[in-house]
């Protein structure tokens, strides 16, 4: 079944739109088809998302549970690639993306958005901490007690003083000595710990806004092929990746982090992709496996403030800060390996179906920033947290049909699916992956030269949120449900 140029025609076997709202922080899905264009080869796209994403706040919070508003910022990214063939054996690619991001801005009146009535924890985290420092507390200051009635009834004698204490001596009028030491020092650390919970208040309803994430990166594969024998092309190549981002953490969701801020200036690292393809193209059939590898980035320039209330909790705490204060080191920042593999065949005349199946490993995935990792420690010792991770690897799958309409129209229809990377998830991507429907159409003036446009609708997965002091439990601090998104994308080609 001879298919003529239909490889050519059918460069829509992925939308431009392809992608741009998948698990985690994936976005541009990596896809490698320009490199496997025929020829020399030059494309540029752009790739558009208008995303809906509200929900509401989860019942452990206090009622009433306010609506969050759409929490999802629009956002686009452009792609590029070049492709060179030598000739029957060797070639050369670079293929410009930005793989991964994240956009989103809370606003209104919820637990994500700060103000001056914001509080440090919740109802149930307060009488938690005010119950663990009142024990610690009266375990600490009881002794002293027992001192000063030693010194001030007994001339000294604190052996004495601790026998009746430990009997509970009676002090005659119905007063006896345990019970009332226990009682005045009950009351002083009890006032103590209120007024060092009012000041970790204080100290957050400084912070402003909403909580807000801004992270990009950039990639730029150099892709070396060799078709050792006919239809068979192995390639391989560095990939060399920039990664920046802003976090800015606010509202109670984030307890004493409410008003924590991140930057990453432009930070780059180094990694690879391999891969293997099997092409037919008289018959536009294509297979094609590419593994990338992670990438490692250390920031060393990150700038972290607004992370210091819980040194107003207790001695112990403002000592920690303090430390914490004084120090400082390297965040590691690790973009995950993934595998995409690739399929396309004619099926009739002028028709084609294709098929994209891609893995992210985000299980592995995780950001600690150096001092909110140290921070994390204090407020669970010994344990600590993430800023972001993710429970799941992503699992995604593209399937459609392209066709021919005739030497210079062609047009596709796709249907995608995405696992999403865990359930709860972070608060700064609070969906599980979607179902979409994909048109393309691509017009080709003449026969070197295209342009195309699709769009996508995006059913997105209902999730539950999380800070990252719940990761890895059922807790969650607000539901989103029913949420959707409208990818378009654009994208002009050229054969020389």
């Amino acid at each position: 079944m001879k298919l003529k140029h239909l490889s050519t025609a059918m460069i829509l076997a992925t939308l431009p739109a392809t992608g741009v709202f998948a698990a985690a922080l994936d976005r541009s899905g990596q896809s490698m088809s320009a490199f496997f264009q025929p020829g020399n080869y030059f494309e540029a796209g752009i790739s558009v998302l208008d995303p809906t994403v509200d929900g509401k706040e989860a019942g452990k919070t206090p009622a009433p549970h306010d609506k969050i508003e759409d929490m999802a910022d629009d956002y686009y990214f452009p792609t590029a690639a070049l492709k060179l063939q030598f000739n029957d054996m060797f070639s050369f690619g670079l293929l410009y993306d930005q793989p991964f991001g994240a956009a989103a801005t809370y606003s209104g009146d919820n637990i994500f958005v700060a103000n001056s009535k914001s509080k440090a924890f919740s109802a149930i985290q307060e009488a938690g901490i005010r119950a663990q420092l009142e024990a610690a507390g009266i375990k600490q200051n009881t002794p002293a007690a027992i001192k000063n009635f030693a010194d001030a009834k007994l001339g000294g004698d604190l052996a004495l003083a601790q026998t009746m204490y430990d009997n509970n001596a009676d002090l005659g009028g119905g007063l006896k000595l345990k019970d009332y030491l226990d009682a005045e020092v009950a009351r002083k650390v009890k006032a103590g710990v209120q007024t060092n919970i009012n000041n970790v208040d204080k100290a957050v309803q400084g912070a402003t806004g909403g909580t807000h994430v801004d992270v990009d990166t950039e990639n730029l594969s150099m892709i070396f092929g060799l078709s050792p024998i006919k239809n068979v092309t192995l390639y391989a190549g560095p990939v060399y990746q920039i990664v920046k981002g802003d976090v800015n953490l606010r509202g109670e969701a984030y307890s004493v982090y409410n008003g924590y801020d991140l930057h990453i200036k432009d930070t780059d690292g180094w990694g690879w992709l391999v891969g293997a393809a099997y092409q037919i193209p008289e018959i536009a059939l294509k297979a094609s496996v590419t593994y990338r590898s992670e990438i490692d980035h250390d920031v060393k320039n990150a700038t972290e403030t607004g992370y210091g209330a819980l040194a107003a909790l207790s001695p112990v705490h403002a000592a920690g800060m303090a430390k914490i204060d004084a120090s400082s080191g390297t965040t590691t920042v690790t973009t995950p390996q993934s595998v995409n593999l690739d399929l396309q065949s004619g099926i009739m005349a002028d028709t084609v179906a294709f098929a994209n199946i891609r893995w992210v490993n985000w299980k592995d995935f995780a950001i600690q920033p150096f001092k909110f990792g140290q921070v994390s420690n204090l407020v669970k010792p010994g344990v600590g947290f993430n800023l972001v991770e993710y429970s799941d690897d992503q699992y995604s799958v593209t399937a459609g049909v392209g066709r021919k309409l005739n030497e210079q129209w062609a047009g596709n229809v796709s249907v995608g699916w995405d696992s999403g990377a865990g359930n709860p998830v972070t608060t700064l991507g609070p969906t599980e992956g979607y179902w979409n429907l994909g048109l393309g159409v691509q017009y080709s003036p003449t026969p070197a030269t295209f342009i195309a446009g699709g769009v996508k609708y995006f059913w997105l997965g209902d999730a539950k949120a999380q800070s990252g002091a719940d990761a890895g439990t059922d807790a969650y601090l607000a539901a989103f449900k029913d949420n959707h998104a409208i990818a378009y994308g654009l994208k002009i080609g050229y054969r020389f």
